[in-house]
């Protein structure tokens, strides 16, 4: 299931989890997990299990279940661990509900994770607390894309309609096997090849009509309740409700047409796409072309988008070329050991953010607007506004592999943060080096 800024509703989920979950039993080997029943130890074993995780991801990052494909936008299973892994950081309230679940089953088994056949009963709670944080992380990423109203609840929701889509599917292109239950769905007695069948061809051609009677009828013809009729009631009021459902199918159904042609996790726009980059070289050229005529004459400051994104474009490039600065402060050993860790893992040269960050100058028009900015939403910014490759680039901000910007993925990684975080933090950058540049003079 596609939905706007989600990146964990897809068919790789199951090889997250999996991942997620083998190296979190090799992480709970060599922790002290007694301390999970000591509230007070939660943030500190916290902090453990993130590094112990993350050195497993790492380990394994050439497998064949970590390369695979995760989702439609080109993250791989591995990358997606890794994102929601700090994720897990970011919002620890996870962590201390999977505590809270552990310290329960001690007090019933004592120290079961001890025990090898106990693994299952870990790696379940380890499922839980990952699927809350994954539904809460997209519904989260949904608000900042669409700046609509979310919930993980409502993630959960449009989940499972998807599921449910898939469901009837399936019995539209099996319709003889299951005549009965389609005539069931469609709402009549079944007589030859029903039209429906042929009619649906995507979620978007469901109708809410269908669903509710589909979760109606699998009682019946599978043995259990449909998700509408069951005693839960956490789609009680849904089945009453078929224009919500309608409207939900309508949402899924039209952004996965939207975005059928996208191969790569990136912007609408396709930040690295070919029209993107001959936009951006547009302005550019364009903004050289106003200075030149401006030349013997007083500049009169931009009053398009396009002009005032020229101008910053030749702002950022300038800035770009000026030459090399001191270490940024705050950091010490620790921070830079896992910075070499982090680049490690993504194929960069290990000292890649402390050469990259001394190859900008300290006293730059863009650093001293972005100068709370980390360096990987500072290059991303570099990246939308004049592309993945520019003369202007100091070599250290290069990937050796491809003469270019590290790709977005690789930045959101550095960062430790989600590729929609990174989007949304590197465009509140973009807007305001946009506002520095328009400013009127004092």
């Amino acid at each position: 299931m596609r939905l706007p800024g989600t990146r964990y509703q897809e068919h790789g989920w199951e090889q997250v989890r999996k991942l997620l979950g083998h190296c979190s039993l090799q992480a709970f080997r060599r922790l002290e997990m007694h301390q999970i029943v000591d509230a007070g130890q939660h943030a500190a074993l916290l902090d453990c299990y993130t590094d112990a995780v993350a050195a497993a991801l790492r380990a394994g990052a050439r497998s064949a279940r970590a390369e695979a494909e995760g989702n439609s936008y080109g993250d791989s299973v591995y990358e997606l661990s890794l994102s929601l892994l700090f994720e897990l950081q970011a919002q620890p309230a996870f962590w201390l509900a999977f505590a809270a679940a552990v310290a329960v089953e001690h007090a019933r088994s004592g120290a079961f994770w001890l025990d090898a056949a106990a693994e299952g009963v870990m790696r379940k709670k380890v499922n839980d607390m990952y699927a809350g944080l994954r539904d809460k992380v997209d519904a989260d990423n949904y608000i900042v894309t669409t700046g609509r109203d979310c919930s993980p609840n409502k993630i959960y929701t449009y989940r499972m309609l998807d599921t449910a889509y898939r469901e009837i599917a399936g019995l539209f292109a099996d319709w003889q096997q299951h005549a009965e239950q389609v005539g069931a769905i469609l709402g009549r007695t079944i007589e030859g090849s029903p039209i429906e069948t042929r009619q649906m061809k995507s979620i978007g051609g469901c109708k809410a009509e269908w669903i509710i009677r589909w979760s109606e009828s699998q009682e019946r013809y599978a043995g259990s309740p449909g998700p509408l009729h069951t005693k839960s009631k956490r789609f009680a009021s849904l089945k009453n409700s078929p224009e919500k459902i309608a409207a939900m199918l309508a949402e899924i159904g039209d952004y996965e047409e939207l975005s059928a042609n996208m191969d790569r996790a990136d912007d609408w726009s396709g930040d690295a796409g070919e029209a993107a980059l001959w936009l951006e070289d547009y302005w550019r050229v364009i903004g050289e072309s106003e200075q030149s005529v401006a030349q013997d004459e007083d500049r009169i400051l931009p009053e398009s988008a396009e002009d005032g994104e020229a101008d910053l474009a030749d702002d950022v490039a300038d800035d770009a070329a000026d030459g090399a600065a001191g270490q940024e402060p705050g950091f010490d050993a620790h921070d830079l050991a896992v910075e070499q860790s982090l680049a490690g893992a993504l194929s960069l040269p290990p000292r890649y953010l402390e050469l990259a960050r001394a190859a900008q100058e300290a006293g730059s028009w863009a650093l001293r607007i972005l100068g709370g900015e980390s360096l990987p939403i500072r290059l991303a910014v570099y990246q939308k506004l004049l592309g993945a490759a520019d003369d202007t680039y100091p070599e250290a901000w290069l990937d050796p592999a491809t003469g270019e910007l590290p790709t977005l993925q690789q930045l959101a990684a550095l960062d430790q943060i989600s590729m929609p975080t990174l989007r949304k933090r590197r465009n509140e950058a973009i807007d305001k080096l946009y506002a520095a540049n328009t400013a009127p003079a004092k």
